[in-house]
């Protein structure tokens, strides 16, 4: 069952939310959609969509444009492993974002954790994951979007992915579940917009297919 929240204001972002049913029972705010606030006389607007050949042959301009826009967006107060409940946020419910923490039956949403040591003969410890991690991260350019490790701990990161022509960040979180059990939860959200061309989902598999060669497996195939 879910009900409508109150709007709130995230760092400058009007959003809407709604609570929403998780998989293990317990209920969390789902962000409908957000998008940033502006002054009567800021010129900071959103530019209308030009055609991809334009994007291939002004790309500096776009660049500038980028820059002076800020089309990077503000970083989401959400991020992080959620305290009440410890998982990492739901996605919103526009069609640029996976997440571990969905439903199995929101195909749109949904992608399966990962288990670090369900790919090979001989069990590695956390660290060692994390260390692998980290290694495909700073590797891996999904996109060419360019990777940024922004915080760090002993079970998260929350990596910065930046596009390389606008400046667009998506940001994308892995979080260590405690106990034995080698699961690797993950998050991977575009800051603007209401679809991300499959950006995320493909950026989420090239990682994992980086990961694989190190003996880390999916839960499920995507």
């Amino acid at each position: 069952m879910a009900s409508m929240a109150p709007p709130k204001v995230y760092s400058g972002c009007y959003c809407k939310t709604r609570c929403v049913k998780h998989r293990n029972g317990f209920t969390r705010p789902r962000i409908l959609f957000c998008q940033q606030q502006y002054n009567d006389n800021d010129n900071n607007k959103p530019q209308h969509q030009i055609a991809r050949r334009e994007i291939v042959l002004r790309s500096s301009e776009l660049a500038v444009i980028g820059a002076i826009f800020n089309l990077s967006g503000k970083k989401p107060d959400y991020l992080g492993v959620q305290k009440n409940q410890p998982a990492l946020s739901l996605c919103p419910a526009t069609k640029n974002c996976v997440s571990t923490s969905e439903n199995i039956t929101d195909i749109t949403h949904y992608a399966p954790p990962w288990n670090y040591n369900g790919g090979r003969k001989k069990p590695v410890s956390k660290e060692v994951a994390m260390e692998e991690l980290l290694d495909v991260i700073r590797s891996t350019e999904p996109g060419k979007f360019t990777p940024k490790i922004a915080e760090r701990n002993d079970d998260y990161v929350h990596v910065e992915y930046q596009s390389p022509i606008l400046g667009l960040v998506d940001d994308v979180e892995f979080w260590f579940r405690p106990g034995n059990n080698a699961i690797v939860e993950y998050r991977s959200a575009s800051r603007l917009g209401n679809f991300d061309f499959d950006y995320n989902r493909k950026r989420i598999k090239a990682l994992r297919m980086e990961l694989e060669k190190k003996g880390w497996a999916s839960a499920d195939g995507f």
